[in-house]
């Protein structure tokens, strides 16, 4: 909901500040007072194009900006975070719904461009018209053309029918189907390129199986290598000291004497002199130390046993070269050779367009095809019958105002199937093969949505926006937003701009336009521009631009004020007769009782 809008040197408007009402508020005034200028700010902060014409004259720029309240989890509050403002809600203690405010502006200099704001923050203005679509619609003659374009027509009545989910489902089914038509499409338009890519893969994935790397293998081997090149030193050295201790251990049939029998030779003859104490104890230290040396030469053998059990270096020298190639070719570990080869055996399936394997694709996409028809029928079904209700609802409305015999018709016509070359999708259009041409599926379904207006009985059938005068329209998208307001997908704190909705209007269709507009401002905001007093009297707030002096040099400014009690009674009164005499004031006192719902 708009909070406030407020303007500074914006065409006659020296400044400015309008706090609309929360349901219905008029802006009246006489004939080229500035009330233009109003809309003129509100869609300079939704983005639009900026004139620097529009700036009053002597005034370096014009400036802009708009105070909205919206529900912290609606999807303008999410753009705006999407563009980095910083929402800080606030709950609210009846309905615990957390709202925020939001800060658009936009400034216009004399010369140069335009700068538009978020919270403070520059943001191009395509932001701002983002933002700003999801909180207000302007129902001026400009504006209103962009209902004619078939997009906004379908839009808006799968808005209204509530179609949000049988979309989603849709568009979900139709990208499966157009990512299997565009796979097959590139199966088949493969050329030696691809084939050759397919016959490098299998040769890789063939080297890289011949010799099934392990993770972790290469690090493993080369740790084992460096100690088996250690043990090979340690061998040649264990074998020299067994021989030179005891040449047995080397070689059973050996007959050079080692340390240990030479040491026992010299001890039996030291035993055999047979004389003395000092013989003896020198040939029992000797045999100390042989036991010794026995012992060492058991712990040296068993040290040889486990060198000789040591696998080949030349095997292992040969696997570290194979693996060694995988990670120089497609490396640099073997983690990643193994998730190459992993994703390889993927790539080369779609490379590798066998017949067999185009018609497994074939039967797939067959079968995402029929659940895209499902779902397309199914969105022509509700979107048909909300069409029917939308039409009813909304001629039936357009008799209120003053255009009786006047009638909306909204065609929904499912395009049919047709020939084709080849089937598959081509542009935006999918269908099953084998069937002679194409399902014109795209990606809003298979419907061609048009809205027709009868302006006047007799008249053919014309397309929106170019069969109504700006009047006729403005109260034709009236009449459309009463039948979609209370709907639960209608959008929730909607401002709605009306423009020359009075145009030629008069009598009891004013009376009835303006409780029109009073029922609409029932479930949203409504701001209308107004020449009549039978629809500003409806209004919960008013507001009177009025033209006035700027001051000695006689220039001509323009004010905006908010009216009430008496001073709305004139307004009226003056909107009533161009006077306050008193049958006019009484007049806009019956008529501002009567106009209440």
């Amino acid at each position: 909901m708009l909070e406030e809008l407020e303007l500074r040197d914006l065409g006659p408007i020296r400044q400015a500040r309008i706090a609309p009402a929360a349901g219905m508020t008029a802006i009246t005034g006489e004939t080229g007072a500035g009330k233009s200028m109003l809309l003129n700010a509100i869609r300079l902060i939704s983005g639009g194009d900026a004139d620097s014409g529009l700036v009053t004259a002597g005034s370096q720029q014009a400036w802009v900006q708009g105070i909205f309240t919206m529900e912290t989890g609606c999807r303008a509050a999410h753009l705006a975070r999407e563009a980095g403002a910083d929402l800080e809600g606030e709950e609210h203690a009846q309905d615990k719904t957390q709202t925020a405010e939001l800060f658009l502006a936009r400034s216009m200099p004399a010369s140069g461009r335009s700068r538009a704001m978020l919270d403070g923050h520059t943001v191009p203005k395509s932001v701002l018209a983002e933002i700003s679509a999801e909180l207000i619609t302007i129902h001026g003659q400009s504006d209103q053309l962009r209902i004619a374009s078939p997009a906004r027509q379908r839009e808006f009545l799968d808005m209204v029918a509530g179609n949000a989910p049988l979309v989603a489902s849709y568009s979900q089914d139709w990208e499966a189907l157009k990512a299997m038509d565009e796979r097959l499409a590139r199966l088949r338009s493969q050329e030696v390129s691809a084939r050759q890519r397919a016959s490098y893969l299998r040769d890789a994935i063939g080297q890289i199986d011949k010799v099934d790397p392990k993770p972790g293998e290469e690090a493993e081997l080369r740790e084992r290598r460096d100690r088996i090149e250690n043990a090979a030193q340690i061998n040649q050295g264990l074998a020299a000291a067994l021989s030179a201790l005891d040449s047995s251990q080397m070689d059973l049939d050996a007959e050079g004497a080692g340390a240990v029998d030479l040491i026992n030779r010299a001890i039996s003859s030291l035993r055999s002199i047979g004389v003395g104490d000092f013989f003896d104890q020198t040939a029992d230290r000797l045999q100390s130390i042989n036991a010794d040396l026995s012992d060492m030469v058991f712990s040296l053998a068993g040290q040889m046993d486990q060198e000789e059990g040591i696998e080949d270096l030349d095997s292992l020298n040969s696997r570290i070269h194979a693996l060694s190639e995988l990670t120089r070719q497609w490396g640099p570990d073997l983690e990643d050779v193994i998730k190459w080869r992993e994703q390889a055996a993927f790539e080369i399936e779609d490379l590798d367009a066998s017949p067999e394997k185009l018609a497994e694709l074939d039967q797939d996409r067959h079968r995402l095809f029929d659940q895209a028809m499902k779902s397309a029928q199914a969105l022509h079904d509700r979107r048909e019958q909300a069409a029917r209700e939308l039409a009813a609802t909304v001629s039936q409305e357009l008799d209120s105002l003053a255009m009786s015999g006047s009638r909306l018709d909204i065609r929904v016509s499912a395009r049919k199937a047709q020939e084709a070359s080849a089937a598959g999708v081509s542009g935006e259009t999918s269908g099953p093969e084998g069937q002679g041409g194409t399902w014109p599926l795209d990606a809003h379904g298979l419907d061609d949505i048009e809205f027709l207006f009868t302006p006047f009985p007799g008249s053919p059938q014309l397309p929106m926006g170019k069969s109504a005068s700006g009047g006729e329209l403005s109260r034709l998208m009236l009449a459309m937003e009463l039948a979609a307001a209370g709907k639960a997908s209608s959008p929730q704190g909607m401002t709605f701009i009306f423009d020359e909705v009075d145009a030629g209007v008069g009598g009891k269709a004013a009376v009835e336009l303006g409780k029109r507009l009073a029922k609409l401002a029932q479930s949203a905001q409504v701001i209308v521009v107004t020449h009549l007093p039978q629809v500003a009297s409806w209004a919960k707030s008013q507001f009177v631009v009025s033209k006035g002096q700027a001051g000695a040099d006689e220039a001509v400014s323009t004010s905006v004020t908010e009216v009430g009690g008496e001073d709305r009674v004139r307004e009226i009164a003056r909107m009533l007769s161009g006077s306050e005499s008193a049958t006019s004031l009484d007049h806009a006192r019956e008529l501002l009782d009567s106009t209440r719902l």
